[in-house]
């Protein structure tokens, strides 16, 4: 049976495929290609991540597709619902890149928290004549200890940021309209866990307490945050969006940062995808990032395999 990895799978997930008897192609078919290169090769089954889509089309077209699968979170590049009531399997894997994911977000606020995105690119520039310059620019910087994280969106990847961040030594308050409350277990390397308990405020509350917001909730039809959520938060707020590009109103946020309402702030996804916003790419009070969330070799591993083992769960 032949499986088709469009957008790419980990070797380890080719390997688990390939030991169960499986033949694995990873060349990248053109998406106007695809359904001819599924018909005429027997395609069984079609892996992707967020650079192919699956639509109706080629899911009318394609009569021999048994499994669509994701390597990753969201599926909105995929016709879900109309895939499995024409009797495909599709799945996903939604915990594989969590922690790569709060790890960036993580990499981004401490960046963003002692200007790190602008030092490492004037000092290469001005380093050996304005170095006292720059120190007295980038010297009030600031610590995240004992500061506020507020999560929007509390599934698995917004779980995984607070516990960054409590293991930062941070306070998490969070919001998700499907969920009271959450049990974290952080787990260290000498096996020794703690456990905290986290209950769900409204989005209001979040945003007027927070001093560092994260982002991590689905693709949806409306802003989660637009100028009125905007106003509702602390001055010299930082906030991250590693969720979907949509979600957070742009051309609001550059307006918040010029009035200072938002310090400073990191952008993985974008509103226009793959080319966004010159003014976003032009702005020193970004950290940016090409939606590189769930791109680290341990993440991209356990999609593989998590991937492989779904579709031999399921085809045998």
């Amino acid at each position: 049976m032949k499986v088709l990895a469009n957008d790419g799978i980990s070797q380890s997930g080719i390997d688990a495929l390939e030991k169960a008897g499986y033949e694995v192609s990873t060349t990248t078919v053109a998406q106007e290609q695809l359904i001819n290169y599924i018909n005429e090769n027997d395609i069984a089954v079609l892996l992707v991540r967020s650079a192919t889509t699956v639509r109706q089309d080629l899911i009318d077209a394609c009569a021999g597709l048994k499994i669509i699968g994701r390597g990753g979170v969201g599926m909105d590049n995929i016709d879900v619902e109309y895939a499995r009531e024409k009797g495909l399997h599709v799945i996903n894997t939604p915990a594989a890149s969590s922690h790569s994911v709060a790890e960036l977000v993580f990499g981004h606020f401490y960046g963003l928290a002692r200007f790190l995105h602008n030092s490492n690119r004037e000092m290469p520039l001005d380093g050996d004549t304005k170095f006292k310059a720059l120190k007295k620019a980038y010297a009030k910087g600031t610590e995240l200890k004992g500061k506020t994280l507020g999560v929007l969106g509390f599934g698995r990847i917004g779980q995984a940021t607070a516990k960054v961040a409590l293991g930062a030594g941070m306070k998490v308050v969070a919001f998700d309209p499907f969920l009271d409350k959450a049990n974290l277990e952080l787990s260290f390397f000498d096996g020794q866990t703690v456990n905290f308990e986290i209950k769900t405020l409204s989005k209001e509350e979040v945003l007027q307490q927070a001093d560092f917001i994260s982002l991590h909730v689905p693709a949806q039809k409306e802003y989660v945050i637009d100028e009125a959520e905007f106003n509702m938060m602390k001055d010299g707020v930082i906030i991250a969006n590693a969720a979907r590009g949509g979600v957070l109103n742009e051309i609001a946020l550059v307006k918040a940062i010029e009035s200072g309402k938002v310090a400073r702030a990191a952008l993985d996804v974008f509103e226009k995808e793959p080319k966004p916003e010159i003014q976003l790419l032009m702005n020193s009070s970004l950290s940016l990032t090409p939606h590189t969330g769930a791109a680290t070799n341990e993440a991209q591993d356990r999609i593989g395999e998590e991937l492989a083992s779904q579709i031999v769960s399921i085809l045998g």
